[in-house]
Formats: C-alpha cells, sequence, structure tokens
C-alpha cells in the first residue's frame, strides 16, 4: 500500500476533533500561505517581494504563525519561515547540493556516507519549510514519498551491507506520514539483524506539536533502541505545547538529541544559545549539534562567521554542564561530513607534556607519557 500523508492542508481553516477542540494541521501550497501571511502580518516590502518571487516551497503551521510576532519583521520565528528578498539572490559559493548527498546516494533516496550509518529519506514534505534549508532541491515540490519499488532496492542494498548498524530517516520530515506508514518502515529495517540503531529527524514537536500523539509515542517505543532528533533554533520554540510534545516522547523512553543551525541575527549570540541550550535540557532533550548555516542557495543572508559559533561554545564551555554544550560543525561542503570546530584549548604540545588552558584561560601542565 503507498504510504499515505498526514492531513496536511490547502488551508488554514481547523479540523475539528471529536472532544470538540481545534487542531490546526498546517498549510500547504504557496498561494495559501501567501494570504494568510498577507492577513496576520505586518509585511515589510523585503518580505512581500520574497513571497511573491521565491522559487522554493514555502509552508507554514498556524502553530509557528501564532509563535510569530505580526509588528517585529526580525522576529526570530519569522524570520525563518517567511520568505524574504534576500533569499532571491545567490552567490558563487552557493551549491544545489551543499552536502554532496547525490554523490553518496547508493540507492534511490539513500545515502550512505559514513562507514556504518546510513541517512534514509522518507519523504520530501515538511509542515514548514525553514528558509535556509539545506535540501532546497528537494523538498516541497512533488509531495512525494519514498516509493515501494525504491524501498525495496533501499531494503536490498541494506540487507547487502552488514556494516551498517545505524539508520537515520529524514526528509522532508518523516513525522508527514501517518503513524502506520511510519510504522511499516521502521518494521522492515528492524527485521534487518544487524541494524542495531533507528534515528528519526524531525521539526514536528516544534513546528506542529499536536502531531506528536500518545499514539504515536507508543508506537515508536516498540522499535527500541530507536532516538529522535529534534530541529530547534531558538529559545522562543519551546512554546508549552512544544514542550508538551517533547514530554510525550521522553515519557515514552525516547532519548531525545538536538539539531540547532547558527543564523545570522536570529541566534548567532552566546546568551541566546544559552538559553535555548539550558531550555532543551529542561525538557530532557541533550543538545547535540550546532551546525554553520550550509551554503544552500539563497541563504548567504543566514550564514554568519565560523568564528562565531566558537566563540560562542567558547562562552558555554565551563560557563553550564557539559550536557548541555553542543558540538560545532561544518558539514564539509560537497560531501566530507561533519566536521567539528571547536576552542583550541591545547596550548602547546612535546614528547613529554601538554600545556592546557581552562575556560578561565588559566594554564595547566599535562605530563603525558611516553
Amino acid at each position: 500500500m503507498k504510504p499515505m500523508v498526514v492531513g496536511v492542508r490547502e488551508d488554514a481553516e481547523p479540523a475539528k476533533r471529536r472532544d470538540g477542540t481545534t487542531w490546526y494541521r498546517g498549510v500547504r501550497e504557496t498561494a495559501g500561505v501567501a494570504s494568510l501571511l498577507r492577513e496576520r502580518l505586518q509585511l515589510t516590502d523585503g518580505e512581500r517581494r520574497g513571497i511573491d518571487e521565491t522559487r522554493f516551497a514555502c509552508a507554514v503551521t498556524p502553530h509557528l504563525l501564532g509563535l510569530m510576532d505580526p509588528d517585529d519583521p526580525a522576529c526570530p520565528i519569522r524570520r525563518q519561515f517567511v520568505p524574504h528578498e534576500h533569499e532571491l539572490a545567490s552567490s558563487a559559493d552557493e551549491l544545489v547540493d551543499p552536502c554532496g548527498e547525490e554523490r553518496h546516494m547508493q540507492a534511490p533516496w539513500l545515502v550512505h556516507r559514513y562507514p556504518d550509518r546510513v541517512l534514509l529519506l522518507l519523504t520530501d514534505r515538511c509542515a514548514a519549510y525553514c528558509r535556509f534549508c539545506t535540501r532546497k532541491r528537494l523538498v516541497g515540490h512533488r509531495g512525494t514519498t519514498l516509493p515501494d519499488d525504491a524501498f525495496a532496492q533501499v531494503l536490498a542494498y541494506l540487507r547487502s551491507r552488514p556494516e551498517v548498524r545505524d539508520v537515520l530517516l529524514s526528509g522532508g520530515d518523516p513525522l508527514m506520514l501517518t503513524d502506520g506508514a511510519l510504522e511499516g518502515y521502521l518494521e522492515e529495517l528492524r527485521r534487518i539483524p544487524h541494524i542495531e540503531l533507528l534515528r528519526i529527524g524531525t521539526r514536528m514537536p516544534v513546528a506542529m506539536p499536536d502531531r506528536v500523539t500518545p499514539r504515536l509515542c507508543a508506537m515508536l517505543k516498540r522499535f527500541h533502541p530507536l532516538f529522535v532528533n529534534v530541529h530547534v533554533n531558538h529559545p522562543k520554540e519551546l512554546s508549552e505545547a512544544s514542550c508538551a510534545a517533547l514530554g510525550r516522547l521522553a515519557d515514552a523512553g525516547i532519548p531525545l538529541g538536538s539539531q540547532t543551525v547558527l543564523l545570522r541575527g536570529i541566534n548567532d549570540d552566546a546568551a541566546v544559545i544559552a538559553r535555548l541550550v539550558h531550555g532543551l535540557v529542561r525538557n530532557r532533550v541533550r543538545p547535540y549539534y550546532l551546525y554553520q548555516c550550509d551554503l544552500a542557495p539563497g541563504t548567504a543572508h543566514f550564514r554568519t562567521p565560523v568564528a562565531r559559533g566558537i566563540d560562542i561554545v567558547e562562552k558555554l564551555r565551563g560557563y553550564t554542564t557539559g550536557l548541555a554544550v553542543p558540538t560545532f560543525v561544518i558539514d564539509a561542503p560537497g560531501g566530507g561530513g561533519k566536521i567539528p570546530v571547536n576552542p583550541d584549548y591545547v596550548v602547546s604540545r612535546t614528547r613529554r607534556t601538554v600545556i592546557l588552558r581552562n575556560y578561565e584561560n588559566q594554564v595547566f601542565m599535562y605530563h603525558d607519557i611516553r
């Protein structure tokens, strides 16, 4: 049976639950989003032009729309999801496939870049499209999911690769699939003996928290060890509803990690990142990666100097628990994979000694062994 996608409406009208409460499911079509944004927000000229002329997918959920400041174009939620004329520009260093996924695609929708793990793209749909998305070449254009024949090729490839022990499900957003469709994929992957770990990358807990239902959590719990990585960029995204969604996942015994993209004027500040990671840890989410923004088309206005990310990590390390300090990485352009970029705490090194500095710039000598 062809996988079904959870209800994403063409308009912003609410769907009524049996108990009479309202569940806003989201917005799909760019035209529908445009009229909604014009109605709800005091748009700038740059936003109007971006909405009218963008060549990239555009969608926003009513939940995210409710978090946006209608009068402030610098609102960190608004800047992540509302198109702007800045994204119409391009620069010579931008890449259609900035992470080199196509060159590592070993089966349809399957990327095998690291020795023991693979990336499986289940759908090209998201509930809301980030303006800095690294997969702009793929997402939101056709509204398709992984076809049955392509999944059969994926399974055949994985069965022939005993070194693969970890499968990351991404897209698009895997939680755009119905519970039954996602369960079907997980069941087939779990039948492969050497696959030890399943992971899901999703934006749903912050984009559409009501998607994270008790039923979904109970289904995911059947497939442990299963991890969920949540994309969160700003403390404002940790709304009451989003925190409740994260709590439902954590209560199901699902280990949670976060991935954050460093974005100019949104979160490129140590105090903002500190509030974010502290909020994540309070909600049982381990800050995992802080990404330098990829060289995706139309993203120059989002990118920060690499030195900014290093500085932010240095202002976290030692000043808060190590559990709350993410690893700052650059996903090497062209397919080199994630490369950690961290402050240098090694002052000098000889055959017998290592001179180190701590977070307070105090210097210490460690006697190395030969």
